[in-house]
């Protein structure tokens, strides 16, 4: 079987290639290439050929393949970007609520891929198979205002319909069709979860046994997270392993024919209800040749299902190589089938079965984390180093949590009363994970972010030292190897936070089209803004990964200018990570709701609020911060906001949020504002921002611009002529990443931007 492995392997090679290295434009050349190679390989002698052969032609058929796929389904669907049509669009899975209404995705006849549909909110009560005739804009799925995106290719999607009608057409369409059977499982699956548990239990539950984790808090979930045990809410090999071990306690092991031809559909089914997601069909593939494998007379082996799996999911869908389940799934599988038995035989020789129970977890938690840790650390930026005692405690509570949970929701159908008793334990075990979790994510130290640059080399470092340590001789090794890994990666954390050594850094986050700014003085921490306007960035979670990188362990002021998302939609996720003292916020009438939202979350995490309505100067370590309350008369959040002066000696700092050109003088007239230092930019530098007024008043030297991909021309270019007509030096985030400022004393030490 292990030349099927070769041959699904390299195939999945060509495909990663096609989508990460080569120029789309030379995929053809380097496919011929590969065929001329593949050709070349029959002068070689006996074994050789053969390998040489398969591996260089499927190389190449990957190549090709990737070509032919974007011709056939991305450049027809990508032709319509910027068009209006009246389309009609069946509904594939279950409609999502959203800010603005509800979203779907749907295929649309005619056209070969995917389509997310953004619509009303009528549209979250429909049902997978229904249909919907709407006028709709068309836009690219991959480039989401200027930003290449891969979250919706990797899942086949490649436009996105915006609905344009008032009232559009709904029909019943296929939805009793046997094709919507599993979606229609997954959802009623959901709602009798709904009925028989509450809260992050019912979450929990929905998370573990359909794949839709909406239901959880953001403390669950970033407790989860934090703790590095996340991976269990993400449907995969673990939860297919228990479906199949229930199907063979039904059925009998031996009986091994019915078993087979009883557990592949069901686990074909399972993975359609989930959503199919890379991690369950890998799962799906690998069980059903290890099933199957004994009825041809053959062995099962681990790398062929592998490859296989993966060569299924990416002719399938060759944009699927870009997907982060995909990726932290293959590799962690990966560990686990070249690593997780070495580590065991060397750890679980002898000994008691406690010994060899601790051993095999360890072993398999181990094996998945040494192959996908740089994924995760490269996609989420975090290395959770308390992961393996988490992994320890709640694994085998999981399992449990997805037998006896299903048992119970499927109890549930049969006669209620007798679900809700068997819900009861299933309530303990999943409070247990939870509460483990949460307690393990409040450890100090339980992480380690790679906003400190540092870590990235101590993580090569730690790769290297354990693969020398594997290669070479000698008793105690491995304990040579770890205690220098955790005293260097001690020494990464203490260099990681002292870099920031000036009596007042200023650090102006890249949130992309959104603001937080970051101010610290001896000790003493302020954030001013949590928010982003772009999707793909979790401000929240960034600003508490990097306060934490720097040393805090409480915030002192979460300081917020107005309620508009762009500057707020962060604020609790990172409520749930870090502590907060003081909110301060603008006193104004809550229009929309978010200034109760925002309440409602402090009085949730026992944060301080405070309205500001006069001017209020707190001290910040060795600085000053004064706020200035709303200067605006009108109704409009921009100008109902807030304005932050910090200052050391005599160097400033001074940020405006969204005021107008209009706040901003009445601001100056207002108040007595000194020459400063450093400005941010007003409403991301838009034109009707940062005015000629506010500058010669305030002669800043520096002008940092905090801005992402957006559709309103920001910066707009007659604020950049305005800026560059008073001489100031100008930053942007969008351009630089992180931009820092460090003061110290009464003297400037100077600025620095991280590169993207």
């Amino acid at each position: 079987m292990r030349k099927l492995a070769w041959v699904t392997g390299a195939f999945s090679a060509g495909i990663f290639l096609a989508q990460y290295l080569l120029p789309a434009e030379d995929l053809l050349l380097w496919a011929a290439v590969c065929s001329a190679l593949a050709c070349g390989c029959f002068l070689l002698p006996g074994g050789w050929r053969r390998c040489g052969i398969a591996l260089f032609a499927a190389l190449g058929l990957g190549l090709g393949y990737n070509v032919l796929y974007t011709a056939r389904v991305q450049w027809p669907m990508e032709a319509l970007v910027g068009t209006e049509q009246t389309v009609t669009m069946t509904i594939c899975g279950d409609p999502v609520a959203t800010q603005y209404g509800a979203k779907a995705t749907v295929q649309v006849e005619g056209l070969p891929g995917k389509i997310v549909y953004y619509g009303d909110a009528f549209l979250a009560e429909l049902c997978p198979g229904q249909t919907v005739k709407d006028t709709v804009s068309f836009q690219s799925a991959s480039n989401v205002k200027d930003d290449n995106v891969t979250s919706f290719t990797s899942k086949g999607v490649f436009l996105l319909a915006y609905g344009l009608d008032d009232a559009p057409q709904i029909a019943d369409g296929t939805m009793d069709s046997a094709r919507w059977w599993p979606a229609r499982a997954g959802r009623a699956v959901r709602q009798r979860i709904e009925v028989l548990f509450s809260g992050d239990t019912a979450g929990f539950l929905s998370a573990i046994l359909t794949g839709e984790k909406d239901g959880l808090s953001v403390q669950a979930a970033n407790d989860l997270s934090e703790a590095g045990i996340y991976h269990i809410l993400a449907v995969s090999g673990m939860h297919c392993g228990f479906l199949l071990a229930a199907v063979q306690l039904l059925i009998g092991r031996h009986r091994r024919r019915l078993c087979a031809a009883c557990a592949v559909p069901t686990l074909v089914f399972y993975a359609l209800l989930t959503g199919g997601s890379p991690s369950v069909v890998r799962a799906c593939v690998m069980l059903s040749f290890l099933l199957a494998a004994p009825l041809f007379g053959r062995e099962s082996d681990g790398p062929t299902a592998l490859t296989a799996a993966l060569f299924l999911i990416l002719l399938e869908n060759p944009f699927a190589a870009a997907s982060v389940s995909l990726q932290l799934s293959f590799t962690a599988m990966a560990g686990i089938l070249w690593l997780t038995p070495r580590l065991y035989k060397r750890l679980g020789k002898g000994g008691s079965r406690l010994r060899a129970g601790l051993a095999a977890s360890f072993s398999a938690t181990m094996g998945a984390l040494v192959f996908s840790t740089p994924v995760s650390a490269f996609y989420f930026g975090a290395l959770p180093l308390i992961s393996p005692v988490s992994n320890l405690l709640c694994l085998w509570a999981a399992g449990l949590v997805f037998m006896l949970g299903l048992a119970a929701v499927l109890l549930g159908f049969l006669w209620l009363p007798l679900g809700t008793v068997a819900a009861f334990p299933v309530r303990l075990l999943a409070g247990y994970i939870l509460q483990v979790s949460h307690v393990l994510a409040d450890v100090p130290y339980h992480a380690v972010y790679f906003a400190n640059p540092y870590l990235k080399y101590w993580l090569i470092f730690a790769y290297v030292l354990f693969g020398a340590a594997w290669f070479t001789k000698g008793k105690g090794k491995y304990l040579i190897a770890t205690v220098c890994a955790v005293l260097t990666l001690a020494v990464t954390v203490i260099l990681g936070s002292a870099q920031y050594h000036g009596d007042l850094e200023i650090v102006m986050l890249d949130a992309g089209q959104g603001q937080s700014v970051v101010l610290a003085s001896e000790g003493d921490y302020a954030l001013v803004d949590c928010g982003s306007a772009n999707g793909w960035y979790d401000v929240g979670n960034d600003a508490a990964d990097f306060l934490l990188t720097m040393g805090c362990r409480k915030l002192d002021h979460l300081i917020l200018t107005h309620y508009d998302s762009d500057h707020v939609n962060g604020v609790e996720n990172l409520l749930s990570r870090l502590d907060v003292d003081t909110l301060w916020l603008p006193k104004r009438a809550d229009r929309d709701g978010l200034q109760r939202t925002l309440l409602a979350a402090a009085e949730q995490y026992g944060v301080t609020v405070s309205f500001v309505e006069t001017a209020r100067t707190v001290p910040l370590g060795g600085a000053e911060l004064t706020i200035y309350p709303p200067a605006g008369a009108a109704l409009n959040d921009n100008e109902q906001g807030l304005s932050l002066l910090a200052a050391l000696g005599k160097k400033e700092f001074f940020l405006t949020g969204d005021m107008d050109t209009a706040a901003e003088k009445r601001l100056l007239s207002t108040y007595d504002l000194p020459d400063i230092e450093v400005l941010a930019a007003g409403h991301h530098g838009s034109k009707n921002a940062t005015s000629e007024t506010l500058l010669k008043a305030l002669r800043p030297e520096t002008v940092c611009i905090s801005v992402g991909s957006n559709s309103y021309g920001h910066p707009a270019e007659q604020t950049l002529e305005r800026l560059e007509k008073q001489g100031c030096t100008v930053y942007r985030t969008d351009l630089c990443g992180n931009i820092r400022i460090s003061w110290n004393g009464g003297s400037h030490h100077g600025k620095e931007s991280n590169e993207k």
